[in-house]
């Protein structure tokens, strides 16, 4: 089922199901081992202020609470139901929910999809039962739901702290994980969980919609290991991250592409970096480390964003001083080039030895005066070149180190240091070793909302997921281009290339991107001796390329079928012949349409633009370095269509050989102007013809004034498979 269908959209349903006055739990237990008693436990326990129907045949109470004979026996229509029993009875169970009233249930219970084409087939009738009646599911297969803030907790988890971090995780165990993790920090609590389970019905873009409108949340927080619907996700994050953050760790980073496709960009497509690059189109704040989830949450949570990238570091160490700042260079962060005022004032408060370039070394000075740090930090804080503060070492631990009196002044530079990030709208954020140990000075840092971390490479992380975010909140807003419509030669190209039952041509495809202003070199299509010849006059003292013209042969180069920097009609005849023999020998069967001549490109710089409907996504763009190592090297970036033009000019700036456009070692730089126009013009052709699935361009050759089209494949959406 696709997001969820709310009637008035100015509020999801979900609020009623995961806020609820009233839980009925069926298969309540009186069996500590049984998963419907563990639900009862966290009920009690928690104190849920609502009423509990437990639901059990065999029992007159469940943990002293009156039970009930079966769900058509309570009083009134419980607001959400939990199913607890095996998945055979879920079906039956869920119909029995619908003609109660319920609104809402939970379904605990494995063995649907994930169990095999018996298993789908129950979670088939499952769902249609459900929505015959009105009922929506959570899972089935989930490991449960909790609202700290309205005592709901049906995992009957220990030590859980209310709080701001929203989750929604396909992995209990991580949801633990992040639970321990939070009990160990201290200062760390959640809001609402949701397991999603097989998503078979309600999904991540209907739970983070919640998220987004709960005010109890700060910060939604997802470990995601597939979407169902990864468009209606996007869309719901874009609308959600302009409020609050919204933390993505996606799991599979290593899979390959979701299809084997016989383009370049379908080869591409499905990937993990494509759905890194799409989410964070989308504002989304995606980490690469399950340990970087709680931290870059919390850190998000309570700090929401930075006004820049440029980051001043305070150091009680040389060691770390350097540490931070690779992190910080890695993580695409900027180390602040003091003012010379500030440099003086730092100065004039350190040793003579102290380092007062940044990363700033204090150098001993605050071995019996550790609330100077507080001092130096606001010292950078204050210059307007600086956008977030760092500070790293050992602060916290310095009556530890050195001498019990010192715990007075730390607490005065941690008062300190709570006052300067209260005070304006740059980060601060600290890294101590001491951090385990949860020394007084930093509990009070933590206790007013300063994040402190027991790892420099979390601090880190958390400072440039707060730069990224400041930057798309700062992005400047685009109006809508208007709707891209079909021109009546393309319309026609496609329509007969369909009623074939084949892709479209190179020439066609040509012609398709020419009618959309897509700058395309002059070619002639031969298919005989005397266009041969044609040809030959008229590219004469021009060197010309010869490719094979097949709707079965896909990769050119693999069959034979291209012969480049050719002069004369005798070089063309005896090209002509070759490319013919060689691709009739790689696919017998092959049909050959003729070989297209065309003047060879001027040297420029290779790019690959592509797009694709992706079956999660829908459609992409791509953007690249070119040639035939495409897929080797992966030096590409992908954004959902339709492009913006603030898009399509990430999409250059984002590859890692970005400097290439600019020019190396003499060579000018391309057009960058021209080759965001050609994105946009991608864009705009996918959105005009719903009938491409795939298109690769590959080579366009850039040059400083504008770019070529090379090579151009369309592939249709009409179930037609390609030959090699």
């Amino acid at each position: 089922m696709t997001a969820i269908d709310d009637p008035s959209p100015g509020k999801s349903p979900l609020h009623a199901l995961l806020a609820p006055d009233s839980v009925a739990v069926i298969g309540a237990s009186n069996n500590p081992a049984k998963r419907g008693y563990k639900a009862m436990l966290g009920l009690v326990r928690g104190g849920y202020a609502g009423t509990i129907y437990p639901i059990n045949p065999k029992a007159d109470a469940v943990l002293d609470v009156r039970a009930w004979p079966s769900i058509d026996a309570v009083p009134e229509a419980p607001a959400l139901a939990l199913i607890c029993t095996p998945a055979a009875t879920v079906p039956e169970l869920v119909e029995a929910c619908g003609r109660r009233g319920v609104k809402g249930a939970i379904i605990l219970a494995s063995g649907f999809g994930e169990a095999g084409a018996d298993g789908a087939r129950l979670e088939e009738e499952m769902l249609r039962r459900a929505w015959a009646c009105g009922v929506r599911l959570i899972g089935p297969n989930t490991s449960g739901v909790f609202n700290l803030h309205h005592r709901l907790n049906l995992l009957a988890l220990d030590r859980l702290q209310p709080g701001d971090i929203g989750v929604v995780s396909q992995s209990g165990n991580m949801l633990l994980s992040l639970a321990l993790e939070a009990e160990h920090h201290g200062q760390v609590g959640f809001s609402t969980y949701v397991g999603p389970g097989n998503q078979s019905d309600l999904g991540f873009a209907d739970y983070l919609r919640y998220l987004g409108e709960d005010p109890a949340t700060r910060v939604a927080t997802l470990y995601i290991e597939g979407f169902n619907d990864g468009r209606a996700f996007l869309d719901t994050a874009r609308r959600v991250s302009a409020t609050k953050p919204v933390v993505v760790y996606k799991s599979g980073a290593t899979a390959q592409g979701q299809r084997s496709a016989s383009s370049h960009t379908g080869a591409l497509a499905g990937s993990y970096p494509m759905t890194v690059d799409l989410l964070r189109q989308a504002g989304v704040s995606v980490v690469s480390y399950s340990d970087d989830i709680l931290p870059v949450a919390e850190g998000l949570g309570r700090l929401q964003r930075s006004p820049g990238r440029r980051v001043a570091v305070i150091a009680d160490g040389g060691g770390q001083a350097t540490i931070a700042a690779d992190r910080l260079a890695e993580a695409g962060l900027e180390l602040a080039t003091l003012a010379a005022d500030t440099r003086k004032m730092l100065a004039a408060v350190l040793f003579f030895q102290a380092s007062t370039v940044n990363p700033v070394d204090v150098a001993g000075t605050t071995d019996d005066h550790p609330s100077l740090l507080a001092t130096c930090m606001e010292i950078v804080a204050a210059d307007p070149g600086v956008d977030a503060v760092l500070l790293v070492g050992m602060f916290g631990g310095y009556a530890r180190r050195f001498d019990e009196s010192l715990a007075d002044d730390e607490m005065r530079g941690a008062e300190a240091m709570v006052e300067l990030a209260g005070s304006g709208d740059k980060p601060v954020v600290v890294y101590s070793l001491y951090a385990p140990a949860k020394p007084p000075a930093l509990g009070r840092l933590r206790q007013a909302g300063v994040p402190v971390y027991d790892a420099i490479e979390n601090a880190v992380n958390v400072l440039a997921a707060l730069g990224d975010r400041g930057a798309y909140l700062d992005r400047p807003l685009e109006a809508p281009s208007a709707p891209a419509r079909p021109g009546p030669r393309g319309q026609d190209l496609v329509a007969n290339a369909r009623h074939e039952g084949r892709h479209l041509l190179e020439p066609e495809a040509k012609a398709l991107l020419a009618e959309y202003g897509i700058g395309v070199l002059e070619e002639r299509l031969v298919r005989d001796a005397d266009e041969l010849a044609e040809a030959a006059r008229a590219f004469a003292g021009t060197p010309v390329a010869m490719k094979v013209v097949s709707p079965d042969i896909s990769h050119k180069s693999d069959a034979g079928g291209v012969a480049l920097n050719l002069e004369g009609e005798a070089a063309l005849t005896e090209a002509y012949a070759d490319i013919m023999r060689s691709a009739g020998e790689y696919a017998p069967q092959a049909r050959i349409d003729g070989v297209l001549v065309t003047p060879m490109a001027p040297q420029g710089v290779e790019v690959i633009v592509g797009l694709m409907r992706d079956p999660t996504f829908g459609p992409v763009v791509m953007f690249g370095l070119g040639g035939v190592l495409v897929e080797v090297l992966e030096d590409v970036a992908f954004r959902a269509a339709p492009l913006s033009r603030g898009d399509a000019a990430a999409m250059l700036d984002q590859l890692k050989a970005r400097r290439v456009l600019d020019g190396v070692r003499g060579a000018p730089g391309v057009d960058k102007n021209a080759l965001i126009e050609l994105l946009l013009s991608v864009s705009r052709l996918m959105e005009a013809y719903p009938a491409i699935a795939e298109l690769d361009l590959n080579p366009v050759i850039a040059y400083p004034d504008g770019y070529a089209v090379v090579d151009a494949r369309i592939l249709l959406a009409n179930d037609v498979e390609s030959a090699p």
